[in-house]
C-alpha cells in the first residue's frame, strides 16, 4: 500500500469522526483523517457541552450510548487522561400531568433496553436537586449511570490514541472531491493532494450535506443554531444533568448541570428553530435561559455567568442521525445527522461502524446501525430530544 492509499478516509475531524478513526484504527485498518480547521473538534465538538446519556426513547440510540457511556467512564482507569468524566446521572423533573405520562410510558422502553433508569418521588428529587422549586413538582426520572465530560479534553484524549494508533491527520485540508467509478468510491482530492481508499466515510457535522452531494448522495441534514453557556465555577452542590421538557416563551427544554470545574453549563432548544449556520451570540438567549433556569431552581440566581456561545445541531427530519452505507456508492459511508448528540454517539458509534467496515459486525453492531438508515420514513420524531 503506497503512501497516498489508506483502507479509510474519514472527512472531519469532530465528536465522530475522532474516535471512529481510533476504532479503526485498533482494527489495523489504515486510516486518515481529513478536516478543514487547524486541529481535532474545531466544528461543533467544541461547542457541545458534555451531555452523555443512554436516557433515550429508541433502542438504538440507547445500545449506542451505552457503549459510548463505557467508554468515557473508564477512559483514565484504562488510559490515564482526565477527560473531566462525572457520573452524575441524568434527572428529568416533571411539573406536569401530562409529561408524567410520556415519561412512564418512555420508562418502559428504556427498562426493558436493560437501563439503571427510575421514578422519583417528589420528596427523593428534591434530596437529588437541593433548591428545586417545590410547588407542583410531581417527581421525575432519573438515570444514575449517565453523565458529563470535558468535550475539549475527550477528543483530545481519543485523538491521541488514535494517533499512537497508526491513524494519519491531516489538518487544514478540507475534501473538494470525492472520487468514484463503476459506482463504487475509490478516494478523495483536496488541494494538497489526491488520497485513494476502500471507504470514505462522511462523518462533516454541519457541512455532512454538502460534502454528500460531492458523492451523488442526497442526505436530509440541514443545521439550526443552539445556544449555550457557562459561570463561574462554584461549590458542588448538585450532580445530575437537570432537563426540563416544558416549553416556554420563545423555547422547547433546557438543560444544565455542574462539571467537574464546578461551573454550570447550560443550553437552551430555541423555538421555533433558527436554521442556517450563523454561530453569532445572540441577546435573547441569556435572559430566557436564566428566567427559566432560576424559575426552577431560585438557587441559581445570583452565580455569575461567565461566557456564552452558539453551535448547529446538524438535523434530520425525524431527529435520529444518520449512520448507513448507501447502495448507490459502494465503500462510501454516511455518518451524519447527529442532530446535536455527536458528543454522547460518537464513541459508541465508531466502534459499530468500525466493526462493519472491518467486516466483523456482532448482532448489537448490526441493530444499532439498522436503526439509522438513510433509506427511512422520516415522518417520526424522537420521543426524547
Amino acid at each position: 500500500m503506497s503512501g497516498n492509499d489508506y483502507d479509510v478516509i474519514i472527512i472531519g475531524a469532530g465528536s465522530v469522526g475522532v474516535p471512529l478513526a481510533m476504532s479503526l484504527a485498533e482494527r489495523k485498518l489504515k486510516t486518515l483523517v481529513l478536516e478543514g480547521g487547524p486541529s481535532v473538534g474545531q466544528g461543533q465538538n467544541k461547542c457541545a457541552i458534555g451531555g452523555v446519556r443512554a436516557t433515550h426513547s429508541d433502542g438504538a440510540k440507547i445500545k449506542a450510548c451505552l457503549r459510548s457511556l463505557e467508554i468515557f467512564s473508564t477512559w483514565k482507569e484504562k488510559r490515564g487522561d482526565d477527560i473531566g468524566w462525572i457520573r452524575g446521572g441524568y434527572a428529568f423533573p416533571v411539573y406536569e400531568e401530562a409529561d408524567e405520562a410520556v415519561l412512564k410510558e418512555l420508562l418502559k422502553i428504556q427498562l426493558s433496553f436493560g437501563l439503571n433508569i427510575g421514578w422519583l418521588a417528589p420528596d427523593k428529587m428534591r434530596v437529588l436537586l437541593p433548591g428545586i422549586t417545590e410547588k407542583e413538582l410531581r417527581g421525575g426520572t432519573y438515570a444514575p449511570d449517565d453523565g458529563s465530560a470535558s468535550p475539549l479534553l475527550a477528543i483530545n484524549a481519543f485523538y491521541r490514541r488514535a494517533l499512537v494508533l497508526g491513524a494519519e491527520f491531516r489538518f487544514k485540508e478540507p475534501v473538494t472531491e470525492i472520487i468514484s467509478g463503476n459506482g463504487m468510491v475509490t478516494g478523495v482530492v483536496t488541494a494538497l493532494g489526491r488520497y485513494r481508499a476502500r471507504w470514505v466515510v462522511n462523518a462533516a457535522g454541519a457541512d455532512a450535506a454538502e460534502v454528500s452531494d460531492m458523492a451523488g448522495v442526497k442526505v436530509p441534514v440541514n443545521p439550526d443554531c443552539h445556544e449555550a453557556g457557562i459561570t463561574e465555577p462554584v461549590e458542588r452542590f448538585f450532580e445530575p444533568m437537570v432537563v426540563d421538557i416544558r416549553p416556554g416563551d420563545k423555547s422547547k427544554n433546557y438543560y444544565f448541570y455542574q462539571n467537574s470545574e464546578g461551573q454550570i453549563v447550560f443550553c437552551l432548544t430555541p423555538r421555533p428553530p433558527i436554521w442556517g449556520k450563523d454561530t453569532r451570540s445572540t441577546s435573547q438567549f441569556l435572559p430566557e435561559v436564566s428566567k427559566r433556569m432560576t424559575a426552577l431552581m431560585p438557587n441559581l440566581a445570583n452565580i455569575k455567568v461567565r461566557r456564552t456561545w452558539r453551535g448547529l445541531y446538524p438535523m434530520t427530519p425525524d431527529g435520529f442521525p444518520i449512520v448507513d452505507f448507501p447502495a448507490a456508492l459502494k465503500g462510501y459511508a454516511l455518518a451524519v445527522g447527529m442532530c446535536g448528540q455527536g458528543f454522547m454517539l460518537g464513541p459508541g458509534l465508531g466502534e459499530a461502524i468500525a466493526a462493519h467496515i472491518a467486516g466483523k459486525p456482532s448482532a448489537d453492531d448490526k441493530e444499532i446501525l439498522a436503526g439509522f438508515r438513510l433509506e427511512r420514513n422520516f415522518s417520526g420524531q424522537e420521543k426524547l430530544k
